[in-house]
């Protein structure tokens, strides 16, 4: 074990700063997020989860870093990331509005101006008519709007960002 930990000093202190550095990181953008989110009086569901997107932004990066510092054969560890990344890159090509809808989910948690309770219309022509909307929730994929009658649609989050929604009264 002497041999080990002498013969691989500089890796083993490089990864120990590297995971202090991204875990601080981490600690600092999670209280950060819970700071936006109770400014903006917005629910602590929405706060969790887009904590636990930059968590695990943060641990990909973590991860990458220590395979650097470790010095893997990149050759190999290439062939087997290259196999995993084509086999992802057709599957996310062919639900390219899976990430369109995470990407329209987080930034409509930073800078959305309505919020759970506010009743809203939305001038879509698919919609059948021009009604009001109780927005219920807010998710990764979808935001859950409850019509007049008691009807819950969800409406997927990028299309909130391409259409015009209009309050109609805030729940404050």
């Amino acid at each position: 074990m002497r041999e080990f930990l002498f013969a691989h000093q500089s890796e083993l202190l490089g990864s120990a700063v590297t995971l202090l550095v991204l875990l601080v990181l981490r600690i600092i953008a999670t209280n950060t997020i819970r700071k936006v989110g109770s400014k903006g009086n917005l629910n602590l569901s929405r706060s969790k989860l887009i904590i636990k997107y930059i968590s695990i932004g943060i641990s990909t990066i973590a991860l990458s870093s220590i395979i650097l510092i470790w010095g893997v054969n990149f050759r190999e560890l290439g062939l087997i990331f290259s196999s995993v990344f084509a086999v992802i890159g057709v599957a996310l090509f062919a639900q390219w509005s899976i990430l369109s809808n995470i990407t329209a989910g987080i930034i409509l948690f930073l800078a959305f101006p309505y919020k759970i309770g506010d009743q809203i219309k939305i001038m879509d022509k698919e919609l059948e008519h021009e009604e009001q909307f109780t927005i219920e929730d807010i998710r990764l994929y979808y935001i859950y709007l409850r019509k007049s009658n008691g009807e819950l649609i969800t409406y997927p989050n990028n299309l909130m960002m391409q259409k015009a929604v209009s309050l109609i009264r805030s729940r404050e």
